[in-house]
């Protein structure tokens, strides 16, 4: 099973990065990269995709957006080359903003519906073919030399069926997470079959239907943000929203990809690396320092945050002998 198109849901407004969000998209707000490159997080994203193998990448957003981010993307390699002619990295840049606003398809979702919903908005983009879905207020940072969609690729491509990755995550942060249960497999031992997946559960309901043996203590497994999904998906997806089957007000994927699990092989796999939620509180933060510590960068980045920490905790044992 070959992966060449992914899926980029990238509608949302982005309420907690108001009112910088109300000025120019969450997905283009800047951050550094690895490699030491400012970029679009949604730049960011895509080379997750495109260092994994895609061809192609649609992403969905709200009406107007296309012409908004095709430009920023212009402009923005049109300054590079301009501002900074003759720098290698500037060079660099351009030409990687160049290949992907290439590589781009957008799909509108008129309304914001639930994220079921807005993977239904590409429908005729994956035109019957399995894809790749990421979202796009979530970095991912591996572990090893592979991408993280590159390791569930691998997987599809070994087991022929649905993958969605997924990272032990402790109780108290369950509520932000799709959460599942599953048999492990006894020749993959990072890998799950699926039984049951519920969206943001609470930790009793967790405790009750969503244990997994194996796992530590105070620990379920929920989703990564990443998955690859077979076209089957959009049958049941399509059902939804002609019934106008909500959850919670609106179209979820999990209810879509439970009944995937019942129909047709699904499975889960662990993830090595860690996933970024860029829609929690300090959520940017968290992701750039992780982005400096996993670069080239990293040593000088380290040395520099724990003098600033040092400073910091001094200035605050300082302030509270004043008092």
């Amino acid at each position: 099973m070959q992966i060449t198109k992914a899926v980029i849901t990238a509608a949302g407004r982005g309420a907690r990065q108001y009112p910088a969000s109300d000025t120019v998209q969450k997905a283009m707000l800047p951050l550094v990269d690895r490699d030491g490159l400012t970029k679009p997080i949604l730049q960011i994203i895509a080379e997750e995709a495109i260092e994994s193998g895609i061809e192609e990448i649609c992403i969905v957003s709200a009406p107007g957006d296309e012409s908004v981010y095709r430009s920023h993307f212009r402009n923005y390699a049109q300054n590079l080359r301009s501002s900074f002619r003759g720098f290698e990295w500037a060079e660099e840049q351009a030409r990687r903003l160049d290949d992907l606003e290439h590589r781009l398809r957008f799909a509108v979702q008129p309304e914001p519906q639930g994220y079921g919903h807005a993977v239904w908005c590409a429908r005729e983009f994956v035109a019957g073919a399995p894809f790749l879905l990421l979202l796009g207020d979530h970095l991912y940072i591996s572990s090893e030399t592979r991408r993280c969609a590159r390791q569930l690729i691998d997987l599809v491509a070994d087991e022929g069926c649905s993958v969605s990755g997924v990272q032990a995550t402790r109780e108290h942060l369950i509520h932000q997470y799709g959460t599942l249960t599953g048999k492990r497999r006894h020749d993959l031992p990072t890998v799950y079959a699926i039984d049951e997946i519920i969206e943001k559960p609470n930790p009793t309901l967790a405790e009750l239907k969503l244990q997994v043996p194996g796992l530590r203590a105070g620990h379920y497994l929920c989703f990564f943000g990443i998955h690859v999904l077979t076209p089957a998906v959009f049958d049941l997806l399509d059902h939804l929203v002609r019934t106008d089957a909500r959850e919670q007000g609106q179209i979820q994927l999990t209810t879509a990809l439970n009944e995937l699990a019942r129909r047709e092989k699904y499975l889960a796999l662990e993830t090595r690396g860690s996933r970024y939620n860029l829609g929690v509180k300090f959520g940017f933060v968290e992701a750039q320092i992780a982005l400096a510590l996993a670069g080239a960068d990293r040593e000088r980045m380290l040395a520099g945050l724990l003098e600033s920490i040092v400073r910091i905790e001094q200035n605050h044992g300082a302030s509270d002998l004043a008092l």
